[in-house]
């Protein structure tokens, strides 16, 4: 077993601070509907979200922003390597943020 597969955390542990930072500083966009969005996302599910739910958002943060924002306001759906369980799970909470 290597040393990075020894420290890698479980899927549903909550991330630390730290990458908590790194993450909403990852989530900055150039459109001001997709920062809006995430924003209350962040808002809302910060302090409970899981490793799993970071990675599903890390990969929602490699699309363009018009990519981004058909996903959020619900005009695509997510399909190809997106079509995964922590990235649906994480735009049902983008989604649905109070």
């Amino acid at each position: 077993m290597s040393t990075a597969a020894a420290i890698t955390p479980a899927p549903d542990a909550l991330i630390d601070e730290r990458a908590l930072s790194k993450l909403r500083w990852r989530c900055r966009r150039g459109l001001l509907e997709n920062d809006l969005l995430i924003e209350r996302f962040f808002n809302t599910y910060a302090d409970s979200l899981t490793e799993a739910q970071a990675q599903g958002l890390r990969d929602l943060m490699d699309l363009s922003d018009n990519d981004l924002l058909d996903l959020l306001l619900r005009r695509k759906e997510p399909e190809g390597d997106l079509l995964r369980p922590d990235v649906e799970e994480v735009l049902s909470l983008i989604r649905t943020a109070p």
